[in-house]
């Protein structure tokens, strides 16, 4: 059977996209580190997020020499902090943050970083990064949330340390360390 010089080329141009698929997906999950969303984050109750003793008052708290959590609350069309106030972190520093939804899905994307994940409504997203460099990011939202999600968008300052105050934190004192973070947390102290 003689097989066309034209198919012959289509299928080596098939195959070759194949190939470049599956190394694109396995370059992203193994050197890029690009990873999904998995439990480890827990839950909270999406209506309850004020009560919640980090997602109530959502922000950055210092819980180690530097190393930082942000907790982050986001809501048709901003995320608590960063739209009306900007996230504050110093540089040098090892950051996770803790994102959730107190409504719909939506999206975080640190621009410029590998920060980019889904939001969703009493889902606790955990992203830990360490942030060497002083420089402002930009934060959007890539899911669309709603009439105003082009809207939607915040601000991460990475500071110098020097620059970096205990007006930054919610607990200037590290004083609630060891507090419960999720509804998980809570359950396993109960038993």
């Amino acid at each position: 059977m003689e097989i066309h010089r034209f198919e012959k080329l289509w299928v080596a141009l098939a195959l070759l996209l194949i190939v470049g698929f599956i190394g694109t997906v396995t370059y992203g999950a193994v050197g890029a580190g690009v990873k999904m969303v998995d439990e480890s984050g827990g839950t909270v109750d999406a209506n309850a997020l004020n009560d919640h003793p980090r997602f109530g008052e959502p922000g950055t708290y210092q819980v180690g020499e530097n190393e930082y959590e942000v907790y982050v609350v986001a809501r048709q069309f901003l995320f608590e902090p960063g739209t009306n106030e900007p996230i504050r972190v110093p540089a040098g520093s090892t950051v996770t943050f803790h994102i959730t939804s107190s409504d719909v899905i939506h999206g975080f994307e640190v621009a410029g970083t590998n920060i980019n994940t889904m939001v969703i409504p009493g889902q606790v997203t955990q992203i830990t990064v360490r942030f060497e460099e002083s420089r402002s990011y930009g934060i959007i939202c890539h899911e669309y949330c709603g009439a105003a999600h082009h809207t939607m968008e915040g601000q991460l300052q990475v500071v110098p340390p020097s620059d970096f105050s205990s007006a930054d934190l919610q607990n200037p004192a590290v004083a609630d360390r060891d507090a419960p973070v999720n509804d998980a947390d809570t359950e396993e102290e109960d038993e």
